[in-house]
């Protein structure tokens, strides 16, 4: 408000300056002093004001989009583990940091002219009537156009900036993939294949780009030309109502209302010249909300239970499940497992062993039949409670970028070191952490210490070994070690399973032997169930299995 006053009020002392000047080396010194007086107090709150609206629009813009980005995140927590199946994680990236960035940018601009830039409009436009209607009508006559010209250009622009964002999050999408396994790529020597690849998805962002940012920036060169022919008209309509002499329009009138002129139309020619930010805020914009309207994991019933030390007795019974609908992976699938079992899942890839655990971790939900714990459905637990009770054990290693400590604990941030070296010795990783110059507080990541695939795996047991669930879910846990420190590891596992009811999904038939049952899966269905020597000894299914993965 101060700020809008003292513009227009500026303004105002300009044109009363310049009416002093009577005559030719005639001047009313003694007022134009006063008037300068008041306009230099003038321009000191101008400048003021203008710095703290500029210093509270930026905080209120980066402050909006901070709370929205810890609602997107806090929104993407909650979301069905589908939904990051199916989408590219460098696509989810890109709109926590491009698009979100592209949002506070345009925010930031766009508050600091409406703070300003409305009061100016609305105090300008009274200072303008009662100086001149006339020429208030002649300056606002260009308004409606500015705003029809602004609106025909964002309309025609506005899909192509959406494309724009959509292939930045495309390109992000797949910069992530290629950065994060470039062994591989460079193991089937695919970089040219790759360059092309990523050639024709920044040609196609050069396209998209280059038209969205051409018709977007018609917008301010016309509002301005607008803007000028205003500024023009105020002065020729001026001029001759001056020259017929008219008693209320003076040449400080004059002055003073091609400046009003202009101050009345800076704000929509300012915004006219964000157009582009604009754009592609809403665009970014237009992405986030499509994230938030996702729909999240169906919430926990109101008297869902809370699964505590759970035995380990778990029916499947009649299960059907499948990814896609239509098209069911598992079907009536029935399994009785008693607690502290060791369960073992074998069959060929597509077979449907993860999908099992996915429905046992309720990653997924049945499409028919039901999976009972003691007794209980699990749609009628908690999923924290559910999850809390199996400790896991992934093929694809996971470890982030911080302490030992911090990564060992993350199921148990309660553990003491005893137990944390408890399970550092019962996965063969205590000596390497002991020979390390911080030990437990060595940071590991892409910054830090360095640790290969296998130690990875071992870090990924110990942590399972300290969270001690009630459940174990193994998942090809020793693909990345060596047959000799497999062999030991398998030992602790045994001794961690020990009154535990454990599933172990492995390749390697060499790890299973000492199952209670052994599940042969093919298709989604049991085709064979017993122990190891009784599957041996029927010459069925995992016969074959043993003889293909053993032959000579």
């Amino acid at each position: 408000m101060a700020s809008g006053v003292t513009v227009v009020l500026t303004t105002y002392y300009i044109g009363l300056s310049v009416d002093q000047m009577v005559h030719q080396g005639q001047v009313n010194f003694s007022t134009l002093r006063y008037i300068l007086m008041r306009l230099v107090v003038v321009l000191l709150v101008t400048v003021i004001s203008q710095w703290l609206i500029q210093r509270l629009s930026n905080r209120l813009s980066y402050r909006s989009v901070a709370v929205l980005r810890k609602d997107a995140y806090e929104h993407l927590n909650q979301l069905p583990l589908r939904y990051y199946d199916q989408t590219a994680h460098g696509n989810i990236v890109s709109r926590f940091t491009n698009d979100m960035d592209n949002i506070s940018v345009a925010s930031a601009a766009v508050f600091n002219q409406l703070f300003s830039g409305i009061t100016v409009v609305i105090i300008a436009l009274v200072f303008m009537l009662y100086l001149s209607p006339i020429l208030t009508l002649v300056v606002l006559i260009s308004t409606p156009i500015i705003f029809l010209v602004s609106w025909l250009v964002a309309r025609t622009s506005q899909q192509d900036f959406v494309s724009q964002q959509q292939i930045i999050g495309d390109i992000s999408g797949y910069m992530t993939e290629m950065i994060g396994n470039q062994k591989t790529v460079k193991a089937f020597q695919r970089e040219t294949v790759n360059q092309a690849h990523f050639e024709v998805l920044n040609q196609e962002l050069y396209i998209k780009g280059q038209k969205a940012q051409f018709s977007s920036a018609l917008t301010n060169p016309l509002s301005r030309f607008v803007d000028h022919l205003a500024y023009l008209s105020v002065g020729c309509v001026g001029g001759l109502m001056a020259l017929n002499g008219s008693t209320t329009v003076t040449i400080g009138v004059i002055s003073s209302f091609t400046i009003y002129a202009t101050q009345f139309s800076k704000p929509f020619i300012e915004i006219s010249g964000i157009t582009t930010q604009i754009q592609t805020a809403f665009a970014g914009l237009k992405r986030t909300q499509e994230l938030m309207n996702q729909p999240i994991e169906q919430p926990d019933a109101p008297d869902a239970q809370v699964l505590e030390h759970a035995k380990g007795e778990i029916d499947f019974q009649d299960v059907s499940f499948g990814y896609d609908p239509g098209q069911s992976l598992i079907t009536d699938f029935s399994l009785k497992v008693a607690p502290g079992e060791m369960i073992a899942i074998v069959g060929k890839t597509g077979a449907g062993k993860s999908t099992l655990i996915n429905l046992l971790m309720r990653f997924y939900d049945v499409d028919k039949g039901a999976i009972l714990i003691d007794g209980t459905d699990i749609r009628d637990m908690t999923r924290d409670s559910l999850r809390q009770s199996f400790g896991m054990v992934l093929q694809e290693t996971w470890l982030f970028g911080s302490s030992l400590r911090a990564n060992l604990c993350y199921g148990r941030e309660d553990a003491t070191d005893e137990e944390i070296y408890a399970a550092l010795k019962a996965s063969h990783m205590y000596d390497f952490v002991m020979r390390l110059p911080d030990k437990l507080e060595t940071q590991i990541g892409t910054h830090a210490l360095k640790i290969s695939e296998g130690q990875r795996q071992l870090l990924t047991i110990a942590r399972t070994m300290i969270s001690q669930p009630d459940m174990l879910i193994l998942d090809e846990a020793t693909s990345s070690v060596d047959t000799l420190t497999e062999q030991k590891i398998s030992e602790a596992f045994l001794t961690m399973m020990t009154g535990r009811t454990s599933f172990v999904i492995a390749h390697r038939l060499s790890t299973i032997r000492n199952a209670d049952k052994i599940l042969v899966l093919n298709q989604g269905q049991i085709v064979e169930i017993g122990s190891h020597d009784d599957l041996m000894a029927r010459h069925g299914y995992y016969y074959q299995l043993q003889q293909a993965q053993f032959a000579k």
